[in-house]
């Protein structure tokens, strides 16, 4: 690769970047103060994602709107051939279509100091150079011609091989035709491991493929943080956004053989299922509704052609939320689940590996039945102490990923490390699994893999109770000398109501010092927010009062058992009788796509799992809250402390 076109740095100061789009070229050192997280909402929006999912069509969005600058076209008009960022490059989504959008605007190299799990394995196995080295400016400004195998070669072995391969389903092909042994040790002296170590080891591909060798052969003794092995996948899902895309690359790469274990397979339609409610604005349903159709009837196609079962509103399957399903009907402990969606570790709180992917990586799944793992550091949470009945998993995992040593990735010591957080402690035996689930969905925006709770009597009685089985097998227990990157022992009587301010889920503040902030729009709503506890925890505040006039509420049951659960308790009636907006089950607003996207000046309170500017839909702040916090907010105009009321 020679340096043709120019370099854009993507600094914290806006007026920066736009000089350089309006032509000037400028030359910044490694430590300049370059934009923390570019998120993938920020490299292409919800909006665009509707459009389709290759370079040609999502190139021009590239960065559309990035810190209320860059404007349609103008990376890939402006000629940018490297972009440079700071930490936590790629946070959020694990929609590959952001790396998708890099190309489509004409970037053939990205550098950043570090980069986050999914945005990194995405570029490697869709063939993206990247690197961690900003010295390799100097040296395509000298005139050099850098080999960009040199930065494969840097890569641990797994993505090595991938990149040598061409990408990680020509790889698959050679897979399945034999040409692949594990290069991992699979005959090793045992270890004390934690919950996801024992879970990998044991799901871990120890020779043999399907059809040949007697089949492929799983678990190992072993494995430890940094191994990069293929692990035997449980459930496997996708949703509108993304199926069309796993879909096609399946097909483009296999076929139209079938896929492996079907019956732990399913697609949702519950990214777009809300987009025509009459309280959605115009202006949104005009730009997505169309394309977004075309999206869900892609995915429809697909797995009707591939019989992979379908959720969604009149499909033979319950409709709701991906996440809130998959932890109602398909995860359970033990397994690894992955799904196309970055927001899957809420599957954790079942005492399952579970973590988002990549299209590419689902289609490899999908064929294979594999799915790749970097063994990830974990960090042990011992939670103790008494919530009170007011301290919420919401409130704590705002804590937890806030504070520096996550906020600032004082784990990593790789560009390719990941971190876990496992959760265990009696503190935990407070709350349920739809109150649990929160933190482990949430770990993500922590820049963390996923998070685990390890076997605890909620999760004990929800197994029980909801899915008829106790799987007191297939529970994982850590041994009690597992290593740990950090133990961090967390007193509930110690953490406070704490909201994240706009622009990212880890900016953190004490509820106390944001009470002077207006609230004029209201969203309890989610995987992380819309589920039957969070509505109870409304309903509670909510109920006897009223919401305050200008204040716009709405809700969002997070799946049809949900609903109507709350429908039978007389939840959902408490909140229509209060004027709020209730909808059916999906996951709308927290992407712009339904009800309770912001109106123009509009300061919003929201029980969702991201605050990416912009990610609601529309400019405006957007404060995360928990639901109780939302709802005394809806009855006072301003954040507020339940407690006040």
């Amino acid at each position: 690769m020679k340096l043709k076109g120019r370099v854009l740095y993507l600094t914290e100061d806006a007026s920066t970047i736009r000089e350089q789009l309006d032509g000037k070229d400028v030359i910044l050192n490694a430590d300049a103060d370059m934009h923390y997280g570019v998120n993938t909402d920020g490299m292409i929006s919800g909006r665009a994602c509707t459009l389709g999912y290759t370079p040609s069509i999502l190139g021009p969005y590239f960065l559309e709107n990035f810190k209320e600058t860059i404007a349609k076209g103008e990376i890939r008009d402006g000629g940018f051939q490297v972009i440079v960022g700071g930490d936590a490059y790629g946070s959020g989504s694990s929609r590959e279509v952001a790396v998708v959008a890099h190309q489509g605007g004409g970037i053939e190299l990205v550098i950043a100091r570090s980069f986050q799990r999914i945005f990194q394995e995405n570029m490697v196995y869709a063939g993206m150079p990247f690197t961690t080295e900003y010295a390799v400016l100097d040296r395509l400004r000298d005139g050099e011609d850098v080999d960009v195998s040199e930065f494969y070669d840097e890569l641990p072995p797994f993505f090595y091989q991938v990149a040598h391969a061409g990408g990680l389903l020509p790889y698959a092909n050679a897979w399945l035709d034999g040409g692949v042994d594990p290069w991992y040790e699979t005959e090793t002296a045992s270890t004390p491991m934690n919950v996801v170590e024992k879970i990998v080891a044991a799901r871990a591909w120890a020779g043999g493929r399907p059809g040949h060798d007697g089949g492929p052969r799983y678990g190992i003794n072993t494995v430890k943080p940094g191994d990069q092995v293929l692990c035997r996948a449980g459930f496997r899902g996708m949703h509108e956004y993304t199926a069309g895309m796993v879909m096609s690359l399946y097909e483009d790469a296999f076929g139209t053989v079938p896929v492996q274990d079907p019956d732990q397979c399913a697609s949702f339609e519950d990214h777009f299922v809300l987009i025509d409610q009459p309280s959605v604005p115009s202006a949104v349903q005009d730009a997505r509704l169309g394309p977004a159709r075309q999206l869900a009837a892609e995915m429809v196609e697909a797995c009707t052609r591939h019989n992979i079962r379908l959720h969604g509103p009149g499909r033979e399957h319950q409709a709701g939320v991906c996440h809130r399903i998959v932890v109602e009907e398909y995860a359970r402990p033990g397994d690894v689940v992955v799904l196309t969606d970055s927001h899957t570790p809420t599957a954790g709180v079942l005492n399952a590996f579970a973590f988002g992917v990549g299209s590419t990586a689902m289609a490899f799944a999908l064929r294979t039945g594999l799915i790749p793992v970097t063994v990830p550091k974990v960090v042990r949470v011992v939670v103790s102490g008494d919530a009170k009945g007011v301290l919420s998993p919401k409130d704590l995992v705002l804590h937890l990923i806030g504070d520096p040593y996550f906020r600032e990735e004082h784990w990593r010591t790789g560009p390719t490390d990941t971190c876990v957080i496992q959760l265990g402690g009696p503190g935990l035996d407070q709350w349920n699994v739809d109150e649990l689930s929160v933190i482990t969905n949430m770990t993500v925006e922590g820049g963390l893999m996923t998070g685990v709770v390890e076997p605890c009597e909620p999760l004990r009685e929800f197994l029980k109770e909801r899915r008829g089985n106790d799987y007191a097998d297939w529970m994982v227990e850590p041994d009690e000398d597992a290593h740990y990157e950090r133990v961090i022992e967390i007193n509930l009587d110690e953490v406070p109501l704490t909201v994240a301010t706009p622009g990212d889920s880890r900016n953190r503040l004490s509820l106390e010092d944001t009470t002077d902030v207006e609230i004029h729009n209201v969203v309890i709503a989610s995987c992380t927010g819309g589920s039957l506890s969070d509505l109870r925890a409304a309903a509670d505040v909510l109920r006897g009062r009223e919401i305050r006039e200008g204040v716009r509420l709405t809700v969002t049951p997070s799946s049809d058992n949900v609903a109507r659960e709350a429908e039978e308790e007389g939840i959902l009636a408490l909140f229509r009788s209060m004027g709020a907006v209730v909808s059916p089950p999906g996951c709308g607003s927290c992407i712009g796509n339904g009800p309770g996207v912001p109106y123009e000046g509009e300061t919003t309170a929201s029980t969702t799992n991201r605050n990416f500017d912009r990610r609601m839909g529309a400019p405006g702040p957007v404060f995360l809250v928990s639901p109780a916090v939302a709802a005394a907010s809806a009855i006072t105009g301003h954040l507020t402390d339940p407690r006040e009321l």
